[in-house]
C-alpha cells in the first residue's frame, strides 16, 4: 500500500518540491513530479535548472526522449518512469496513478485554495485506510 505523506504550510511548493525531489534522488530513487498544468510544470523546470547552483538533479519533463533514462519526471504520464517509487505531488487533485507508487509526497502551499484542495485529498487517502504522515512546514 502506498505511504502518504503530507508537507502542508508549504510557503514556496516550487522549493519544497525540488527539496523532495533531491532527497529521493541522493536515495538512489525515481521520482514523479506530477503536475497537470503546463505552466506549473514550466515553472518547476526552471527551479530545479536555477536553484541549487552546487547541485545537479537530472530530470526532464515526461514525454522527453530520455524519459525511460532519467530518474526525475516533470509531468502527469506515470508510465514514463522506469520504477514508481516515488510521487511528488503538486496538483489540486488525487493523482489517478498514485497506488503505483511506494510513496506519495503531498505538497499543499498556504493559499485557501490550495488549502481546501489538500483537505479533500487528504480526505480520500484517510477513508481509503492509507497510512498518512503529517509534516508542517511552519514549524521548521
Amino acid at each position: 500500500m502506498t505511504k502518504v505523506d503530507f508537507y502542508f504550510n508549504a510557503e514556496d511548493k516550487l522549493d519544497v518540491a525540488r527539496k523532495l525531489a533531491g532527497k529521493a534522488y541522493q536515495a538512489g530513487l525515481r521520482a514523479l513530479l506530477y503536475t497537470t498544468d503546463e505552466r506549473l510544470a514550466g515553472a518547476l523546470d526552471d527551479a530545479l535548472w536555477s536553484r541549487d547552483k552546487l547541485s545537479f538533479l537530472p530530470h526532464v519533463r515526461c514525454g522527453h526522449p530520455l524519459a525511460a533514462e532519467t530518474p526525475l519526471l516533470i509531468g502527469s504520464d506515470p508510465d514514463a518512469l522506469a520504477a514508481h517509487d516515488v510521487l511528488i505531488n503538486l496538483d489540486a487533485d488525487c493523482p489517478p496513478c498514485f497506488g503505483r507508487f511506494e510513496r506519495l509526497l503531498d505538497v499543499v502551499g498556504t493559499g485557501q485554495d490550495d488549502r481546501e484542495a489538500g483537505r479533500r485529498r487528504y480526505r480520500f487517502y484517510r477513508e481509503r485506510g492509507y497510512p498518512i504522515t503529517n509534516n508542517d512546514l511552519a514549524r521548521g
